[in-house]
């Protein structure tokens, strides 16, 4: 099974009808679908002018981060974390995508219209440690704060 057609699998799983999922998936001619979210991952949302420097930072630290979304416009981002995260997080200027909450989810490997992916999922259910996502936001933000002081 190929990356993008096990990616496929890991993120239809959480669907209602994962069956249902796939086949809109691929007829949906922007490539994307909605997705419940607080079952297999939680998402996340940090501006982007945070956003980038946290990736660049786990980038950095680790072999391969969790999937992260880019949101049109390029204006924010979603790093998916374990689930039952977005209950616990606190973060001024953090969106939590979790339990009883859906996220546009762009299929794997297949160019989407608005979001898409930075860091596609690996199908094995690898995602994003919350510390090491709080400490890489840390990072970036004393990073943003001695470039603008310097």
């Amino acid at each position: 099974m190929t990356g993008a057609k096990r990616a496929v699998e890991w993120l239809a799983s959480v669907a209602p009808d994962p069956d249902a999922c796939r086949r809109e998936w691929e007829r949906n001619p922007r490539g994307l679908t909605l997705l419940p979210a607080g079952k297999a991952w939680d998402v996340l949302v940090v501006p982007a002018a945070l956003g980038r420097p946290t990736l660049d930072v786990l980038t950095r630290i680790l072999d391969r981060p969790g999937p992260v979304l880019a949101y049109p416009g390029d204006e924010r981002m979603g790093f998916f974390v374990p689930p039952g995260t977005a209950e616990r997080w606190l973060g001024t200027g953090i969106r939590t995508v979790g339990t009883g909450t859906w996220i546009v989810v762009p299929h794997p490997g297949r160019p989407s219209g608005g979001v898409r992916w930075l860091v596609g999922p690996d199908g094995l259910g690898t995602l994003t440690d919350p510390v090491l996502l709080e400490l890489a936001l840390h990072e970036a933000v004393a990073r943003l704060v001695t470039d603008e002081a310097g």
